[in-house]
């Protein structure tokens, strides 16, 4: 006598008919997917868990980790899974997967165009080369010394030049730069030792509340954490994470600033377009290998210093001309006259 199935949704897959039962499966359990399935809905782990479904897969679509998977949580095991008729059809998909990389979105090309961008910077003519922040410390002063040079130069670098900012630096040094000396200099002195560097009336009061800090909290040296650097009056993210390479030797982030911003999203090194330099630092964090984070910072500014400049890009003369999407998209046509010639 054959089993009458519910009309219930709830019960709809559990109470089956006897004809239909798969004779390997445990009484009770619901029948397998028919062959319409698709591979992603049947998707199993490499260490032989299944995944559940689409909507539960351990891997999103943009490579990330879903912690509502089962995975994460449950981990079914495949000889009990619902979505495999035998053991033996679950170990060829485990085998098929186990050929599969999740791995994060990354932007085509792009170790291409990165190899380019170490090429036409082979000759470390830029001006961050010469008078980058990192170079503008005393190199005759202690390691303490140093440290907090590196920290007023990336202070004063702020919407500056690197040759106005490198001049500023020498009048400091001159002066004695320390930060017992920077709180005992008064405001409108300190302001025509730093000046013409961009805000420097701000940077006057962000100097010497910073120095009165390093004095009182660090016994004059400076803070060897991200979160101590970031609390500094007038240390954004940029400063804080080239402080902690330069300074401590130690890479915490990728340090994006106005070049590394424009550079990226020109590049599509962006998976959508930003606006500020912290959301460019968060997208390229999620996919940029960390071996690179150190270099990145230099490479695309000097890149940006030479070639991928702001206004007027030589395109002509880059290597990724054929690569850069900004490039393809700012493309003029030529006019009749000129392809007459």
């Amino acid at each position: 006598m054959k089993r009458i199935v519910p009309t219930s949704p709830s019960c709809n897959r559990t109470a089956v008919r006897r004809s239909n039962r798969n004779p390997s499966l445990p009484e009770g359990k619901p029948i397998p997917p028919t062959a319409t399935t698709s591979t992603r809905e049947r998707r199993v782990a490499t260490d032989g868990t299944q995944t559940c479904d689409q909507n539960s897969a351990s891997i999103t679509r943009d490579g990330k980790l879903n912690a509502e998977s089962p995975l994460s949580k449950r981990k079914l095991n495949v000889t009990k899974s619902k979505y495999f008729k035998t053991e033996a059809e679950a170990k060829k998909v485990v085998e098929e997967d186990k050929k599969e990389e999740y791995l994060p979105w990354m932007p085509d090309d792009w170790l291409t165009v990165l190899d380019n961008i170490r090429s036409m910077r082979s000759k470390n003519d830029a001006p961050v080369d010469i008078i980058g922040c990192d170079k503008l410390a005393d190199s005759t002063a202690d390691a303490k010394t140093q440290r907090f040079h590196i920290l007023i130069a990336l202070m004063l670098s702020s919407q500056t030049k690197d040759a106005v900012t490198a001049a500023a630096m020498a009048r400091l040094k001159e002066c004695g730069l320390t930060p017992v000396s920077m709180v005992s200099t008064g405001d409108e002195t300190l302001g025509e030792l730093i000046s013409p560097v961009g805000f420097w009336r701000k940077k006057v009061c962000y100097i010497k509340q910073s120095s009165r800090i390093l004095i009182d909290e660090y016994s004059g040296d400076i803070p060897g954490t991200l979160p101590g650097l970031l609390a500094l009056p007038g240390v954004g993210p940029k400063m804080a994470h080239l402080c902690m390479r330069c300074g401590w030797g130690e890479v915490t982030g990728i340090a994006v600033d106005i070049h590394v911003h424009r550079i990226a999203n020109r590049l599509g090194w962006v998976r959508t377009p930003t606006r500020s330099p912290t959301d460019t630092q968060k997208q390229l964090e999620a996919w940029v290998p960390r071996p690179l984070w150190s270099q990145l910072n230099n490479l695309l500014v000097g890149f940006g210093q030479t070639v991928c400049s702001a206004a007027k890009p030589s395109c002509d003369v880059c290597l990724n001309l054929s690569l850069c999407p900004y490039a393809k998209l700012s493309k003029k046509p030529m006019s009749k006259k000129k392809r007459n010639m």
